[in-house]
């Protein structure tokens, strides 16, 4: 069984990502507030504190450490690991990226995720199956609610009554991911230390359980970024010179 983002045309797909034209503003509002929120370090601090008193965040990272390590998870796990569970389903990865930010651009902005509200995070869980989904929902756990409207909203999927059902439907590329993901917060919330799905391609490559390690939840990505450079020149001269996930660095077996 197939998703709508295996059957449709590339035009079906496209217009039910972007939706009506009345939805327009309410995404580009969405985005205003993102990109203000993410350059916001007050929100970025009350995020912080708030993880921290939950035990998810250990130590805070600098800012420096925070956008180094934002930009090493994109380009060793997320893009990459996102691109070989494309290739597997047959899904051009340029074109996956163009519905998602036509269903919301919102979700495209803040990769480390500290300063998205509630509703972005839990769009960005449904548009697309994670490789492994707990560093979101350790991240919503720092909104008041977050798990409680993510529950709800996922129900509303199954349900076929989501107010974005058809545009998440374009996106989404496993039928049972909503079903599977609702499980894993039911059971997140009884036990956050408990099992969580992980993606095909994550389970059957010894490279992506590697970086998973790593980068599959808030807490050890934290951990990650705070072995970074603290300095502007040294965290450019490790973007610049560093090609390959720096494993002494990583998250240990």
């Amino acid at each position: 069984m197939q998703t709508a983002r295996h059957r449709e045309p590339a035009l079906k797909l496209l217009g039910d990502a972007a939706g009506p034209p009345r939805v327009l503003a309410l995404k580009l509002r969405r985005l205003a507030r993102a990109l203000s929120r993410v350059t916001s370090g007050r929100v970025v601090d009350a995020r912080l504190e708030r993880l921290e008193r939950l035990g998810i965040v250990e130590r805070r990272p600098t800012r420096v450490q925070l956008v180094t390590g934002g930009i090493d998870m994109l380009r060793f796990w997320i893009s990459p690991a996102a691109a070989d569970y494309y290739r597997s389903q047959g899904i051009d990865y340029g074109f996956h990226q163009l519905l998602r930010v036509l269903d919301d651009p919102a979700s495209m902005v803040d990769p480390v995720g500290l300063a998205s509200e509630a509703d972005v995070i839990i769009g960005h869980l449904m548009q697309v199956v994670h490789a492994n989904p707990l560093y979101d929902l350790q991240l919503l756990s720092a909104h008041e609610g977050g798990l409680d409207e993510l529950e709800r909203q996922l129900e509303q999927m199954l349900a076929g009554a989501h107010p974005r059902q058809r545009s998440i439907g374009a996106i989404v590329e496993e039928p049972d991911y909503h079903a599977r993901l609702l499980d894993v917060v039911r059971r997140f919330r009884v036990d956050p230390t408990g099992g969580v799905l992980l993606r095909a391609n994550i389970v059957q490559s010894s490279h992506w359980s590697e970086l998973e390690r790593t980068f599959g939840s808030l807490t050890t990505s934290f951990r990650y970024f705070c072995r970074l450079p603290r300095r502007p020149g040294a965290a450019a001269r490790h973007l610049l010179t560093v090609r390959e996930f720096p494993v002494e660095l990583g998250e240990p077996s």
